[in-house]
């Protein structure tokens, strides 16, 4: 009974720092379940580095996925932009207040498009506002039964400079080219407001100049997104990320996949 209480109370513990508001005891309230997994494993068999074994073990479980469903992954080389209309927003609430706020600050919608990746069906609705030079992408995505909204703010530099902005809650599944500067800030950034001006430091403090940010075309958005996406796999094709195959066709390579755990990790580490 002892073990066992001891183990309950840790894992209260944990439940406890877990509903806190501060992010910092929300991640020890993680860190506490750690221990509180490697205490079962220590109760069980006695051996102090096979419970200390246990802890590390829960880092190496995004293996699986990686090895049984991501390796067989074959994504196009060329996808295309659908232009399509907004679906309902009844599943993105937090998107029908972005789109209100983005209204009262001046942007004005200039399209609608769709396009499926990985099987997650994304809706990009675009927004621009020349004062600005800023485009706002609201991003909405839906896989299987789980559905979720975000925001791209995209500023564009004379030089071929794109600095990018994004409350994406995820790492990104590939890497940026190098003229791609990117600032993924927190989900709890709900204030388009305030999601501009982070994004318009960030461009400072990556040494861009606000006066050499080009002014948006909203004929050509969907054409700059497909251009990107294109150049974004060629980069990864070039730093052996991924691998073609058949059919015009891509892979994640074994180098791949190991990045693809990284960004695991660092997933689990912010998100806690």
């Amino acid at each position: 009974m002892h073990e066992s209480l001891t183990v309950i109370g840790i894992i209260l513990i944990g439940m406890a720092l877990r509903s806190c508001r501060r992010r910092v005891f929300r991640k020890i309230g993680a860190l506490v379940y750690l221990l509180a997994s490697g205490s079962i494993v220590y109760f069980l068999s006695g051996n102090i580095p096979l419970s200390i074994a246990s802890i590390f073990v829960w880092f190496f479980l995004p293996w699986i996925e990686l090895c049984s469903r991501i390796r067989k992954l074959r994504l196009p080389l060329e996808n295309h932009l659908h232009e399509e209309r907004c679906p309902r927003l009844q599943q993105f609430p937090e998107a029908a207040h972005m789109i209100d706020e983005l209204e009262s600050l001046d942007f004005e919608h200039s399209s609608d498009y769709t396009w499926n990746w990985a099987g997650s069906a994304q809706h990009y609705s675009f927004y621009w506002h020349p004062e600005e030079r800023a485009v706002v992408t609201v991003c909405l995505c839906k896989q299987a039964n789980v559905a979720f909204s975000y925001v791209t703010i995209s500023s564009r530099a004379s030089d071929g400079k794109i600095y990018r902005t994004s409350n994406f809650p995820f790492s990104p599944t590939l890497k940026n080219c190098p003229d791609v500067a990117s600032n993924q800030i927190a989900c709890r950034h709900c204030s388009l407001k305030q999601s501009l001006d982070n994004h318009k430091r960030f461009i400072t403090r990556k040494g861009g100049a606000l006066d050499n940010l080009m002014m948006p075309d909203p004929d050509i958005l969907n054409v700059e997104v497909e251009n990107d996406i294109r150049d974004q796999i060629n980069h990864n094709l070039d730093t052996g990320i991924i691998a073609i195959t058949e059919n015009g066709k891509f892979r994640y390579s074994f180098r791949g996949l190991c990045f693809l755990w990284k960004q695991f990790i660092k997933d689990m580490i912010r998100l806690s």
